[in-house]
């Protein structure tokens, strides 16, 4: 039977294996906690001469990167599915389109986005200032990235690390760290300066050991609960940080969608990555007019669905990554059905193929009592609960510690921006799933436990830099008005600048000119 992929250390070696054959894909040398303080320390000093290097030339290196990993896209492909066990075409799909469209996007925009700008001034008491913004690297980027999108994820957030002119240490978990390893090699193979990019492997003792090392910012991408650990870890080192934690997404399908379309989307958006995605639809609120129609079109649709190894290009769905995860969706699953829902298709292992298989599974007759409504699945359900309308739609889909996307299907499109106006999410798209991860310029975050800070798109750059304010006088030798030399002549003068610049009607502004002007002609300063 095939082992599950659970990777160990053995003769000092990280071992990885396929989690549908239990084949070894590679033996990785594990990182120290000792050596990363060195690690580092190596990265700041890289950093200093990335940050010298022009941002033409810089995005001249990065679009490098990404001609590397499009040359060796069909390897990185098969890497990818091989170790985390997805299907190939989805390691295409999202893996290796994500990480290709982010260099096309980020590369075209840095040296715009990033340019100084002009800060215009408002107040005439400073209009002889100049004012400029400036947007300077952090120094050390710290990236802990998850295994289900082993390239995805942490290409796009090394990407605009390093146009902002950062270094990156990069720990990618050690259920793919052989993709991890890949990326150091990418990284190097494209020329970038030498300790700019560098992986550190291993697991949570690794990751707090890089936090400890004091990067100047951190960007983890994983489970709630690590990812309050690694909050509290920042906080007391006021590390900055950026947090894209679990999800609960909601699908709302009103009763004049298009049934067949909308059920397709609930399958993909379900069951792509056999669940294992923070965007995947776990939770369907159907008007209860189309519900049962609903429900059957997507049982009808998820049996026709074809499972086994991620490396079979016929494949539709793999498998869990972990037997405990195999574990934690039986248990939502059995306590739903104890309370009253009901497994239209699937619910069950497919140990005939390996102990991490489990069969997509459509249930129906779920609430807000049942975990499985209430918790993060990251598994193969799809959970479908009729309401009375779109307004119990939105409450139910709101009644959530997680906000990370949302979507809502009707064939109105003015009706579907109305709701999702309502949705308390980061990204809702209307009459779509998931499929915005793709698109560069759309940025990527939730709220609550879902986390905070955004990745992808102008904001996921600005996370990567620092804003400096510059402010340049133009009349070097005039005394301000605001300095020493307080008096009754100045506080009355200020009064009637106050008074010329914010009273609510017109005739009062224009009244207390003279007295402002008391405030700029004076004499008596210090």
């Amino acid at each position: 039977m095939p082992a599950m992929n659970s990777p160990s250390l053995a003769a000092d070696q990280l071992i990885s294996t396929d989690p549908a054959s239990g084949e070894v894909i590679g033996r990785i040398e594990p990182t120290l906690p000792e050596q990363i303080p060195q690690i580092v320390a190596d990265a700041r000093a890289a950093q200093q001469e990335w940050a010298e290097v022009p941002l033409s030339l810089r995005c001249k290196r990065v679009r490098r990167l990404g001609d590397v990993v499009y040359r060796r896209r069909a390897e990185l492909a098969g890497l990818i599915s091989r170790e985390v066990g997805k299907p190939i075409v989805e390691s295409q799909f999202v893996d290796l389109l994500v990480t290709l469209e982010s260099v096309r996007y980020l590369t075209g925009i840095a040296r715009w986005d990033l340019r100084p700008e002009r800060v215009p001034h408002s107040n005439p008491a400073v209009w002889a200032k100049s004012g400029w913004l400036f947007h300077e690297p952090y120094g050390v980027i710290g990236i802990v990235s998850p295994w289900n999108f082993p390239l995805a994820i942490p290409m796009a957030q090394i990407i605009p690390a390093l146009l902002a002119g950062n270094a990156v240490v990069f720990k990618p978990s050690p259920l793919a760290a052989s993709v991890g390893a890949a990326i150091g090699a990418l990284c190097s193979e494209a020329g970038l300066l030498p300790k700019l990019v560098q992986v550190v492997q291993g697991g949570g003792e690794v990751g707090s050991a890089l936090i400890d090392a004091r990067p100047n910012k951190m960007i983890f991408t994983g489970s709630v609960e690590t990812g309050r650990k690694v909050a509290e870890a920042c906080a007391r080192l006021l590390i900055p940080c950026v947090l894209e934690l679990g999800g609960k997404d909601a699908m709302i399908v009103l009763a004049d969608a298009d049934l067949n379309v909308a059920s397709s989307a609930a399958v993909w958006g379900a069951f792509h990555n056999c669940g294992q995605a923070c965007l995947s639809v776990e939770r369907v609120y159907a008007e209860r007019s189309i519900g049962d129609d609903f429900g059957a079109l997507c049982a009808e649709k998820v049996g026709r669905l074809r499972i086994g190894p991620g490396l079979d290009a016929d494949i539709e769905m793999g498998l869990l990554i972990r037997q405990s995860q195999v574990e934690r969706v039986e248990e939502q699953l059995s306590e739903a059905v104890a309370r009253g829902a009901k497994i239209l298709i699937g619910g069950k292992r497919r140990a005939e193929l390996g102990p991490c298989f489990f069969e997509p599974t459509v249930i129906t007759g779920v609430n807000h009592s049942m975990r499985l409504m209430r918790e993060e699945t990251f598994g193969p359900v799809l959970a479908i609960q009729e309401v009375a309308n779109a307004a119990e739609a939105v409450r139910l889909a709101n009644d959530s510690e997680f906000g990370l996307s949302a979507s809502v299907w009707t064939r109105n499109a003015s009706r579907g921006r109305a709701i999702a106006a309502q949705l308390h999410a980061g990204a809702v798209m209307v009459n779509d799933v998931g499929s915005y991860f793709g698109i560069a310029e759309a940025p990527h975050g939730g709220r609550g436990a879902s986390g905070w800070g955004r990745t992808h798109s102008r904001f996921g750059l600005r996370e990567m830099v620092q804003v400096k304010y510059v402010d340049v006088d133009g009349l070097p030798r005039w005394p301000k008005p605001w300095w020493f030399g307080y008096s009754a002549k100045l506080s009355a003068a200020t009064d009637g600048f106050i008074a010329w610049m914010y009273a609510p009607r017109w005739f009062e502004r224009w009244r207390n000119v003279r007295r402002a002007l008391g405030m700029v002609f004076r004499r008596g300063r210090v």
